[in-house]
């Protein structure tokens, strides 16, 4: 543990001093060169505009977390009948860039094994064999890959065997013990029916004005749930679970217990068509309860280009709220869980719409950015189509991110213009992760940028309050401690509530580690732990400021 505080504060003094600027793009500074490589064509092929992702990992255990990025492929323009990306160029290979000791990342894709096959597409990330090394889940256009974390620095594609390539266009994915047997399942989200052969030509049919095709022209597809058999394999069991619905257009999902009864339940971002929430019904299977609970469409009853979604208590009264991020002139959707099994809908009170209206987001998640206690929301931004200009002039592409800060559960407001920089630089954001990278307490954030550099942006506002980092280890319960809830008692009063989870955002995997932003609170009256078997902790008078590294007890 000596070592460990010697690395981590070095780490700390390489990131450097305090900066006026909120966030901080440290991309290049720390020899990140990851860009990612869409091979954007005139034929408008529509996986072109639609990665990539990201993962925050620490797949060698050394306390630092790593970054793991998924790539394109080359393709031809046109593509020939029967021909598939080309990933062989090692410009388009996915990429893991291992976390150094003293500031800075190293390239170790080839040693690890990772350059992928396809074109890439999202990444989850959980130890599915509870082995205590982390293991990667890639998707893909076309098969992907589950890499088993060897623990000696390498993977291996372990896909044949545990019978989860699935096929056609997989999205977003996750990890998750939906049956509390202490073993990580795993969701797949899976877009529409597309492909090269069948592509079509959207826009107008004028030089330079082809565009991406909206969704509605094309059938959507199931999602994949898949059952860990404990064995190294799992097993297809969407149809029995309940959650085949080929009507689905999948972009985004995120895990929670909205309802408090113990089980992990499913929300499904879908593109243009009713928004999935599954509930658990604790017996193996799951009830799409998204019109009952009010969260399958706007307030307007309509369906939305949902794309990155979280699924967490920004209100902090202790019950999971959702953010679904979508396209410009649609404003993002807030539902705040009313506690009786019923979602309100809450872009338009909340600020949520008149600060989304001319945007288009893809990660996104609810984070705590200054530690005072409230989440707020961060968002990477930029339109699914580059010829935007041309049919709406005051749209565009490239999009800066998004920043809004929680004013006490009631409110968001827009804070980018007084954040610095990176919020007045336009990019073409997709999939981002969020994590505390470098240890000081607050959460970082890393995007990926469609055909574009990634950016590695460092939180210079959070670790000016106090902060409780918890880090749980299941035994009983899967090893990552999945599932779990934490609250936190204030001591002015007041609660906080966090699940412990890595799904969520776009195409992304985050820091599973939860952090606790405490203001000016110097401690934690009481810290309670609801784990995935059933099993209850609590501590007293728990001090601010340290890493609570928590393995689950005997009993209840």
């Amino acid at each position: 543990m000596k070592a460990l505080a010697t690395l981590l504060g070095a780490a700390l003094l390489v990131w450097g001093a305090f900066s006026r600027e909120l966030f901080e793009d440290r991309a290049a500074a720390s020899k990140l060169d990851f860009k990612h490589e869409n091979s954007a064509t005139s034929n408008k092929y529509l996986i072109e505009t639609m990665g990539g992702g990201v993962a925050l990992i620490d797949y060698n255990n050394d306390g630092l977390l790593d970054i793991f990025f998924t790539n394109g492929a080359r393709l031809e323009d046109p593509m020939p009948p029967g021909r598939e990306p080309d990933k062989s160029d090692r410009r388009y290979h996915n990429r893991l860039f291992r976390a150094e000791p003293g500031g800075g990342y190293t390239d170790v894709t080839k040693e690890a094994g990772l350059g992928g096959q396809g074109y890439g597409m999202g990444v989850a990330v959980g130890d599915f064999d509870n082995d205590g090394f982390d293991d990667l889940y890639v998707t893909n256009y076309g098969a992907n890959i589950l890499y088993r974390n060897r623990g000696d620095g390498a993977f291996e594609d372990v896909t044949a065997r545990a019978g989860v390539a699935a096929s056609g266009w997989s999205t977003s994915a996750g990890f998750f013990d939906y049956d509390n047997d202490g073993r990580l399942d795993l969701f797949v989200c899976r877009y529409v029916k597309w492909d090269f052969d069948t592509n079509k030509y959207c826009g107008e049919n004028r030089p330079g004005h082809r565009a991406y095709c909206h969704p509605d022209n094309f059938h959507g597809v199931t999602n994949i749930l898949y059952r860990n058999e404990g064995d190294g394999r799992f097993s297809d069991v969407s149809e029995k679970a309940g959650i085949a619905n080929p009507e689905g257009k999948a972009l985004g999902v995120a895990f929670a217990d909205y309802d408090g009864d113990g089980w992990t339940d499913i929300y499904v971002a879908n593109d243009s068509v009713q928004s999935f929430l599954y509930r658990n019904n604790g017996d193996g299977t799951f009830t799409d309860v998204s019109l009952m609970a009010g969260v399958g469409f706007n307030e307007d009853g309509r369906t939305f280009a949902g794309m990155g979604v979280d699924f967490s208590d920004y209100d902090n009264d202790g019950l999971p709220d959702i953010i679904v991020t979508d396209l410009s002139l649609e404003t993002y959707a807030l539902y705040r869980n009313n506690g009786d099994g019923t979602f309100t809908y809450a872009t338009g009170v909340s600020g949520l719409g008149k600060a989304t209206n001319d945007y288009s987001g893809w990660g996104a998640r609810f984070v705590d950015y200054d530690n005072d206690g409230w989440k707020d929301i961060f968002v990477a931004q930029g339109h699914v189509m580059d010829t935007i200009h041309l049919v709406s002039p005051h749209l565009s592409y490239l999009q800066p991110p998004l920043l809004l800060r929680n004013e006490r559960g009631l409110r968001f407001r827009d804070v980018g213009a007084e954040a610095g920089g990176v919020f007045a630089r336009p990019g073409a954001g997709r999939g981002a992760a969020f994590g505390d990278i470098d240890n000081d307490g607050d959460i970082d954030v890393v995007i990926s940028n469609c055909g574009q550099p990634a950016q590695i942006l460092i939180n210079n506002a959070g670790h000016h309050a106090n902060w409780l980092r918890v880090a749980l280890t299941g035994a009983r319960s899967n090893r990552n401690a999945i599932g779990s809830k934490i609250t936190a008692h204030m001591p002015g009063g007041g609660i906080q509530t966090y699940e412990v989870h890595a799904a969520s955002s776009y195409l992304a995997s985050n820091d599973r580690r939860v952090l606790f932003g405490l203001g000016g609170a110097r401690s934690v009256s009481r810290l309670e732990i609801r784990w995935p078997s059933g099993r209850t902790q609590a501590l007293e008078n728990v001090k601010a400021g340290q890493t609570l590294a928590l393995t689950e007890p005997d009993g209840t």
